[in-house]
């Protein structure tokens, strides 16, 4: 790995593309899609050649699928995966959901990790972005046009950002000098998929014997004798080995006293519980977007979920700043909304791993938010952070429905989520006396006095958050050119 180095003016190539993103994981490939719904020129570089060959069941989270359903994505997705209902997320405590949850797509979606790359990747190429594989990036340097990348074939290419989406361990991250800071794995844990060798009844008893003192430990089915198998581990001196098929029977033997016949391994990992958060998520035209800002521990499901809605959140306004009508603050809410978010979701990784815990203290503690849920609002509560349906974005005083994201309501086209394909604006007026006037070339508006709102009319933004509710006209063009810039002439 190289350094950022220095580029000068006569040395600078022509600006090639408007982005470059390192990383086509879900993060990177979710990304360069909502730039291309702006016509924005988009490059992926991959380190590696080919696409994960191993089946890691992922699981998309009711926000999530709400994006997918606002782009059109949702019904490519669904046939892949298997539907679960949204409860016992929360340090595994089953609950059952609660009551009325407030989406149309109230369940988890449990879906092979490989599928969902694949899926996110090719409609992002299907948009017009370039994706090129065994590509590294191994430096840049960044001036007032434009970053200067550099590839582990000494190739440079230009671009007027860079955005790194590149991992926990992100390349672009450690060049670009960021702080990572939080804490190191205190406690690994084996997670795999294989097969296991005696009766479903038997492991099902056993695992039911051995939760009530180790909540780090489960064997879950998929079908076919396969199981997904999760077990602490002991002893580790080198994260960066891979696990083995008999590190997993040896800890399998020494929790459960029984390995369970497991073999014929899909693929297995080590992961730990450390915490990290990027100190800036921007630093001139280079920015930082899932796993590359903000590493946790998997508990919940989060990780994938939380890449992919800081690409909703990121994508839009970059295009914006490139197109030329962007606010002058706009990119910068990216840092100012997305980082509380991972900080939050940090906190909740963390209580929960503590709840996981075979300690007294903990298991007390467990014992009675065990308790606690069984009040709906406890339950609801939890289950919104998981799921990140319960995010308020501050855009200052107002409604409680301002910040928050909209639900995909009935409206007299059908269903609100399908008027957001294009990721523009919309204004849902039920007043019909509203216009978007001078920024119908970015937002979109629909007069309609039966949608489903109890308020007069919300202006949302691209990524489904309401940015403005009201009546008044002039206040609605305060707050279309907070959000969306100065009106055409």
């Amino acid at each position: 790995m190289r350094s950022q180095f220095t580029v000068s003016g006569a040395d600078r190539a022509p600006l090639m593309f408007d982005v470059i993103i390192a990383g086509c994981g879900p993060t990177g490939a979710m990304l360069a899609a909502e730039l291309r719904l702006h016509d924005v020129r988009v490059l992926v570089l991959e380190k590696e050649t080919e696409p994960a060959s191993f089946v890691r069941i992922v699981s998309l989270h009711i926000r999530s699928l709400e994006l997918m359903a606002m782009r059109g994505l949702l019904d490519r997705v669904l046939p892949h995966g298997r539907k679960r209902p949204a409860a016992g997320f929360f340090a595994a405590i089953a609950k059952p959901a609660p009551k009325s949850l407030d989406s149309a797509y109230a369940y988890l979606l449990g879906i092979p990790q490989p599928v969902i790359e694949r899926v996110l990747e090719e409609h992002a190429i299907e948009r017009g972005a370039q994706v090129r594989r065994g590509r590294a990036v191994t430096g840049f340097a960044q001036d007032d046009e434009g970053v200067t990348v550099e590839l582990a074939d000494g190739e440079r290419l230009r671009s007027r950002y860079l955005v790194g989406c590149d991992g926990g361990r992100s390349t672009v991250r450690k060049l670009l000098g960021v702080g990572f800071p939080g804490e190191p794995s205190r406690a690994d844990t084996l997670m795999g998929e294989m097969n296991v060798g005696v009766p479903q009844e038997e492991v099902a008893a056993k695992v039911t014997e051995i939760r009530e003192a180790h909540h780090r430990f489960w064997l879950r089915p998929f079908g076919e004798g396969v199981y997904s198998v999760v077990v602490p581990a002991a002893g580790v001196t080198d994260r960066a080995e891979p696990p083995t098929l008999d590190d997993f029977k040896q800890q399998l033997r020494t929790i459960a006293g029984t390995d369970f016949g497991v073999h014929s391994p899909r693929w297995m990992s080590r992961f730990g519980d450390a915490t990290r958060l990027a100190e800036r998520y921007r630093v001139g035209r280079v920015l930082l977007a899932g796993d590359a800002a903000h590493i946790h521990p998997p508990i919940g499901g989060q990780g994938l979920n939380l890449g992919v809605q800081d690409a909703f959140n990121l994508g839009w306004k970059l295009a914006a700043q490139i197109r030329g009508w962007a606010p002058e603050t706009l990119l910068d809410t990216y840092q100012a909304e997305r980082h509380p978010v991972a900080e939050d979701v940090l906190d909740n990784t963390r209580a929960q791993m503590e709840l996981l815990s075979t300690e007294p203290g903990p298991r007390a503690v467990r014992r009675l938010l065990t308790e606690l849920m069984d009040f709906d609002e406890v339950n609801r509560h939890l289950l919104e952070k998981i799921t990140a349906t319960g995010i308020r974005y501050d855009f200052g005083a107002g409604p409680d429905l301002l910040g928050r994201r909209l639900r995909d309501i009935d409206v007299k086209q059908g269903h609100l989520y399908g008027l957001l394909h294009r990721g523009r604006g919309l204004l849902l007026d039920r007043t019909e006396r509203l216009t978007a006037g001078g920024w119908s070339d970015r937002v979109d508006h629909l007069a309609d006095p039966t949608a489903a709102l109890d308020v007069p009319s919300v202006l949302v933004r691209p990524d489904g958050h309401v940015a403005w509710v009201g009546d008044d006209q002039q206040d609605l063009d305060d707050h279309l050119s907070r959000w969306f810039g100065k009106p055409a002439d």
